[in-house]
C-alpha cells in the first residue's frame, strides 16, 4: 500500500508548472510518517522552496539550531539520508518534557540542548540552519547571547564553502532590541550586516515566504498576522579560501 501512496503524495508536493523537485526533497515531503500537523503547516512554511533554497543534499552534515517540534528536523533527516547527519541543538530553556526522546525515531539526527547560543558540533558542517529564531538571539529572557560571537562560531563550524541559512520575520526599519523583543521580528538588513561581519558572503535571498500584506508593526503572535507574516530566507556562504 505504501508504494501506491508515495507517488500520489510526491505529485501533490510539487506545484503545477514548477520545476521538478530534487528526488530526495520530494521524497522527504511525501514521507507518509510525517504528522498531519506538519502537513497542515506546509502551505505556510513552504518546505519544498525552503529546502531547495538551502541547497541541502544527501550526504550533507547539517547543524540545525532550535528545532522546536521538529518540523524541519524530520525533513532534513530524510534528505541527508544515512550518509549524512543532522545535529540539532535546542535552547535548554525551550526543551520540551520529552527532550531527545521526541527525535528518537529519526535515525540520522543527534539531538542536544544547552545554553542559548551554544555552537558545538562534532564534525564540520556543510549547512547551518536557523528558521524563525535568529531574532530570538536578541531576547535576553531566553538567554543572553553575544550575536556577533554566535555568528563567528557558526562561521568556524562550517566547512569552507559551507552555507548558513536564516529564515526570519521582517521588521520595520530601525527596529531596536526592545522592538525585536516586542514584535519577535528583525530587519533583513540587520541580519545581513551582522552575518557578513563574521566573514560570510551574502549569497542571495529567497522571496517565496514574502507577504506584502503583513503589518510589520504587529507581533508575529498577533492573530491578525500569525502564520502569515512577511518572511525572508537568506543564504550566506563561508568563502572557500
Amino acid at each position: 500500500m505504501r508504494s501506491l501512496i508515495l507517488p500520489i503524495l510526491l505529485a501533490a508536493a510539487v506545484p503545477l508548472h514548477a520545476a521538478p523537485l530534487p528526488p530526495a526533497i520530494a521524497a522527504a515531503i511525501a514521507d507518509p510518517d510525517r504528522s498531519p500537523k506538519a502537513r497542515e503547516a506546509d502551505p505556510i512554511r513552504k518546505p519544498a522552496e525552503t529546502l531547495v533554497f538551502s541547497g541541502v543534499k544527501p550526504g550533507m552534515v547539517v547543524g540545525e539550531f532550535y528545532p522546536g517540534g521538529g518540523y524541519f528536523t524530520r525533513l532534513l533527516n530524510d534528505v541527508v539520508g544515512p550518509n549524512g547527519h543532522v545535529y540539532a541543538i535546542e535552547n535548554k530553556r525551550w526543551e520540551g518534557p520529552q527532550g531527545a526522546a521526541a527525535f528518537g525515531r529519526l535515525t540520522n539526527v543527534t539531538y542536544s540542548s544547552g545554553p542559548f547560543g551554544t555552537v558545538e558540533f562534532p564534525k564540520p558542517l556543510d549547512l547551518a540552519w536557523v528558521t524563525q529564531n535568529y531574532h530570538d538571539l536578541k531576547i535576553a529572557e531566553y538567554g543572553v547571547v553575544d550575536t556577533a560571537a554566535f555568528n563567528r562560531a557558526v562561521f568556524a563550524a562550517l566547512k569552507p564553502g559551507g552555507v548558513f541559512m536564516i529564515v526570519d520575520h521582517e521588521a520595520p526599519k530601525g527596529t531596536d532590541v526592545a522592538g525585536i523583543t516586542k514584535l519577535h521580528r528583525i530587519e533583513k538588513a540587520q541580519v545581513i550586516r551582522e552575518v557578513t561581519a563574521a566573514g560570510f558572503k551574502f549569497a542571495g535571498e529567497g522571496k517565496f515566504l514574502r507577504n506584502p500584506a503583513d503589518d510589520h508593526t504587529l507581533s508575529i503572535f498577533d492573530k491578525a498576522v500569525q502564520g502569515h507574516t512577511d518572511q525572508y530566507a537568506l543564504k550566506f556562504v563561508k568563502p572557500a579560501r
